[in-house]
């Protein structure tokens, strides 16, 4: 089966459980809690527990779907925390949950979704040693996401970010639900300390490889092809990583932190790669993924060690 393949069959898996599990909703805030659960999603952080639970015992990621859903839950709550602090209107095609209802209901609909994330953890078939294993690396995950959101919000009010704070923000924000999802996903299949250690860290390069070729969709991709809004970090003065190799080459990008053209926007892209910023910032994602297939060497070789690598490779070059 390929990478494509593979991402639907778990995508279809997760939205089965999801519907059977939030489907029958009585109130606004259970309707709250399931809304942007409903409105799709690639179901990528599931992918990654299955996907980490078959390369150490094959046809053992169904008795662990829940643990799947379990790190969907938690991504959804931090969106909907995230669009409340952005005052966001718009995620996956639909309104915001706190938009949609009121705030206090969106601060509560993302806390049933953390609650839930745990219940449906620990009703995973797995020992319970190892459920309770999975249930703390889940835990120091969810501490941390805040500490990198919290981070993130900080550098709106600087203008000196280095590029080791930037990826710590991203270690944090991004990188660590990855790194939970292949961790759990061994952890729960029975894996050992070394090859939970090996599959936590394979996450963790390849959530923060995402996170940086998100940032080159948002000023590369047109928005069609997206489906985001259009170089929406440059106009922002984000500090991401573009921006910060930018600065380190002597070239300000603060004269664009305002509504800009298509034009206006590839000429930015052209100085940018003229300078290399655009090559640099590349080449740190590939540089972590290309690491992370150096780690999986240490499982054993099978079709789902394969796909792992698939999807590694697909976090650095995909378009949307």
């Amino acid at each position: 089966m390929d990478l494509e393949a593979y991402l639907d069959s778990v995508a279809r898996q997760v939205d089965s459980l999801v519907d059977r599990s939030f489907g029958d909703v009585w109130t606004d805030l259970d309707r709250a809690s399931a809304h942007l659960l409903f409105a799709g999603g690639k179901r990528l952080r599931p992918a990654v527990v299955m996907l980490a639970a078959e390369a150490v015992n094959n046809g053992s990621s169904s008795d662990i779907l829940p643990a799947a859903l379990a790190i969907e839950l938690t991504h959804t709550f931090t969106l909907v925390h995230d669009d409340i602090m952005d005052d966001d209107l718009m995620r996956r095609g639909v309104q915001t949950v706190h938009t949609k209802w009121d705030m206090p209901t969106g601060i509560l609909a993302g806390d049933v979704l953390y609650a839930r994330a745990f219940e449906f953890l620990c009703i995973s078939i797995a020992p319970d040693n190892a459920k309770v294993r999975a249930v703390s690396m889940l835990a120091r995950a969810c501490a941390e996401i805040c500490a990198g959101q919290h981070m993130d919000m900080s550098f709106e009010k600087r203008d000196d970010v280095t590029d080791g704070e930037y990826l710590e923000m991203v270690r944090k924000k991004t990188g660590v639900l990855y790194a939970a999802a292949a961790g759990i996903g061994g952890i729960l299949a029975g894996c050992n300390a070394h090859q939970a250690k090996t599959l936590y860290q394979f996450g963790l390069n390849t959530g923060i490889a995402f996170q940086i070729q998100d940032d080159l969709i948002d000023l590369l991709t047109p928005s069609e092809v997206s489906g985001k809004d259009r170089a929406s970090d440059l106009r922002e003065g984000k500090q991401t990583l573009i921006w910060i190799k930018a600065r380190e080459k002597g070239i300000d990008l603060s004269p664009y932190k305002r509504d800009l053209s298509d034009a206006e926007i590839d000429e930015v892209i052209s100085m940018l790669n003229n300078a290399g910023v655009i090559e640099e910032v590349r080449k740190v994602a590939t540089d972590l993924v290309s690491e992370s297939n150096r780690l999986l060497n240490m499982l054993p070789p099978s079709p789902s060690r394969e796909l792992l690598r698939d999807i590694g490779a697909f976090f650095v070059t995909r378009s949307f």
